[in-house]
């Protein structure tokens, strides 16, 4: 059984004297446990919202989330919450907000610094606990909201582009941290992004959203070892496939991306040079099936 189950999620708004807007219509995809998976799309095309639905913030207009056996009806210590500004709390210190979590959960002292040090650990924030969100780097910041949101173990991290506001020489320095700090937390991850390469860099699947009512045309595995190598052609092949897939999204052309597929598949110069999303596919189920 599935770690994460999204079964039939739609979700409208309604505005008065204005028509509804279907934001998210029949999405349904699973998550393994121990997977990070990308939610990529074109701007408007229901990513945020599906997270923030996800996070137990907001509720869809039909289907379920399951989580561990359990509905998603509410926010919970099972899932952790990454914002795009990282939102930590600007009069505490790192260590502070580290362990605001356990605090409000009544940990006591042994185990609040016990995990303290655990986190410190993963992060490489030794040294940092008594400094205060002002006084650190974007990168220090962003570890810092990512060990706190994984403070008390939750079964799920939520990333809501969590590099949407760093600038482009930072922004792959960051996704290596990030990539470190996951892989160090052992942890589930569903992150949203608009940026191709970042989702390839971090990923072990893709799911590349609709433009229109945010359907999913398409479920990529990433079959490439860690750390990877941004300039290999595996890797480009991989940016290559997934551009050309959100250009179809932003399109709402769900229904060319077999033929398109198809298509690629028949010239045997780009066959060569891309990896089989089939084998992907299946190399990365048995990984999971042995570890679940």
């Amino acid at each position: 059984m599935a770690l994460l189950e999204v079964n039939g999620v739609s979700k409208v708004f309604t505005q008065k004297r204005k028509p509804a807007h279907i934001v998210l219509d029949d999405v349904s995809f699973a998550v393994e446990q121990g997977q990070f998976v990308s939610l990529l799309g074109p701007s408007g095309c229901g990513k945020t919202t599906l997270l923030t639905m996800l996070g137990g913030f907001m509720h869809p207009n039909a289907g379920e989330i399951i989580l561990a056996g359990n509905r998603v009806e509410e926010p919970g210590p099972d899932r952790g919450f990454v914002f795009q500004n990282y939102a930590l709390f600007p009069w505490m210190t790192v260590k502070e907000n580290i362990l605001y979590s356990l605090r409000v959960k009544k940990y006591s002292k042994q185990e609040q610094a016990e995990r303290l040090q655990e986190l410190l650990d993963i992060s490489h924030l030794h040294g940092s606990e008594s400094k205060y969100p002002i006084q650190l780097s974007g990168g220090m910041q962003q570890r810092v909201a990512v060990v706190r949101a994984l403070a008390s173990r939750p079964k799920l991290l939520l990333l809501d582009e969590p590099l949407g506001a760093v600038d482009f020489q930072m922004r792959e320095l960051l996704q290596e941290e990030l990539a470190h700090l996951v892989e160090g937390a052992k942890t589930t991850v569903i992150m949203v992004t608009h940026d191709v390469s970042e989702s390839v860099y971090l990923s072990d699947r893709v799911l590349v959203m609709s433009g229109i009512k945010g359907r999913i045309i398409k479920d990529v595995y990433i079959n490439l070892e860690r750390p990877r190598r941004r300039q290999s052609k595996e890797y480009t092949a991989y940016v290559s496939e997934l551009t050309r897939l959100v250009r179809l999204a932003f399109n709402g052309n769900s229904a060319d991306v077999d033929s398109t597929a198809a298509a690629a598949a028949a010239n045997n110069h780009s066959t060569k040079r891309q990896l089989s999303y089939v084998e992907a596919y299946n190399r990365a189920s048995n990984k999971y099936a042995q570890n679940s």
